[in-house]
């Protein structure tokens, strides 16, 4: 039995980032950081789209907004520190109709009180910064940002290491007990880590670790797939930084968008539809164990009972491209078919209640001698090193 002070159950950013300011904060004791896949950053971390968030959509005062804002300020110097690359390229959020107006004017109100940078613009200025654009306004937010997330990772394990802490990979969780003084996590190898304080960061499979480790969470985590394609390397000029819809307070996910990337190229997309496995990034990868789990939870059932037409709409656009182009056109009429490549898919792990609501806000649970992270959808690889502030807060109080 090996034996720990810390064991983070999780190697995406939100767990390595823990496992870090853990090592910085405590150095004279020892952190352990397990994984189930063969390499850090395999699932959320490594497939979301780069985007350091400026805050500007959150509800004032929420979780989401203070560790954004702080957790963007942190992550920027993170990547000066350690020669991570990184650019404030700045973005817009273009309302392209009269009923969008009202909107845009409302996420107006929400930055000011966030404490972002920004102006509203009308459609002769937003031609200026993205000429392919229509718009009947905008806000333009210049301090919104772009990095590899995947690369902040493996610069986040590099450090761990330098630290003294432990990273041990294909370390799939199948058993964890409590005793007095400590807690026993084991391993499918039947390797057991006996530590003082556990901190659940295991994303997709966060509330059945939470289960796993004696708590009873409400939420049920519920996987969506984001499928992108990317423009061609001819048409990369559509978009010059990143373009962003005015979100529909009907639907939950916030849209198609453009977003420039780090290492070269222009991504267009999510669509939102139901992941059929929590790893499933294809329509063809499907557990059965999996889908059992959502279709059986009354708050899916719920979810889908209000959502279903959209729910359908976002299938149609999943499987045909044409319908994917008639999105992205809102925003780019421009936008044709032959401009678009097949690009990839991530899978956002949202957690959602047993009345049908997902949960919006950051999620951050207590236990005996553990702490959960439940739910930390964007902009939670932004705020990752402000979340890993909350979560030893938690721990410690």
């Amino acid at each position: 039995m090996e034996k720990s002070d810390f064991v983070i159950i999780g190697g995406g950013i939100i767990g390595l980032a823990t496992a870090m300011k853990l090592g910085q904060k405590y150095s004279d004791r020892s952190v352990t950081l397990v994984e189930a896949e063969p390499r850090v950053s395999e699932h959320q971390s490594g497939h979301n789209s780069g985007v350091l968030h400026s805050g500007i959509y959150y509800r004032p005062g929420s979780r989401k907004a203070v560790t954004c804002r702080t957790g963007k300020a942190a992550m920027e110097r993170f990547c000066d520190e350690h020669s991570v690359a990184w650019d404030r390229c700045g973005k817009v959020v273009v309302a392209t109709t009269d009923e969008e107006l009202p909107r845009l004017d409302r996420i107006a109100e929400r930055a000011t009180e966030n404490g972002v940078d920004f102006e509203r613009i009308h459609s002769d200025q937003l031609r200026e910064l993205e000429p392919a654009a229509a718009g009947l306004a905008a806000l333009h937010v210049p301090e919104t940002g772009i990095v590899n997330f995947r690369n902040v990772c493996e610069k986040m394990a590099d450090v761990i290491c330098a630290q003294g802490g432990s990273i041990q990979l294909e370390f799939q969780v199948t058993r964890i007990q409590s005793q007095a003084g400590s807690i026993n996590v084991t391993s499918q190898n039947g390797t057991t880590i006996e530590a003082d304080r556990l901190i659940n960061c295991a994303g997709l499979h966060s509330d059945r670790v939470c289960r796993m480790a004696g708590g009873e969470p409400e939420i049920r985590i519920v996987p969506f797939r984001g499928e992108y394609y990317e423009l061609r390397s001819d048409s990369a000029s559509l978009c010059r930084n990143l373009i962003y819809p005015v979100p529909d307070p009907s639907f939950p996910f916030l849209g198609v968008h453009f977003t420039r990337m780090i290492d070269g190229g222009v991504e267009c997309g999510p669509n939102a539809v139901l992941a059929l496995s929590r790893t499933g990034y294809r329509w063809s990868e499907i557990s059965p164990g999996d889908l059992f789990d959502t279709i059986g939870f009354k708050g899916f059932r719920s979810l889908a009972a209000k959502h279903w037409r959209m729910g359908l709409g976002e299938i149609h656009r999943s499987l045909s491209k044409s319908a994917f182009v008639k999105a992205l056109q809102k925003l780019i009429p421009r936008i044709r078919e032959s401009d678009l490549v097949p690009g990839r898919a991530g899978v956002r792990a949202q957690a959602v209640a047993p009345d049908g609501n997902l949960v919006d806000d950051f999620l951050i649970e207590k236990t005996d001698r553990a702490v959960h992270v439940l739910n930390a959808p964007s902009p939670a690889a932004t705020a990752s090193l402000a979340i890993a502030d909350a979560i030893i807060a938690e721990l410690e109080s």
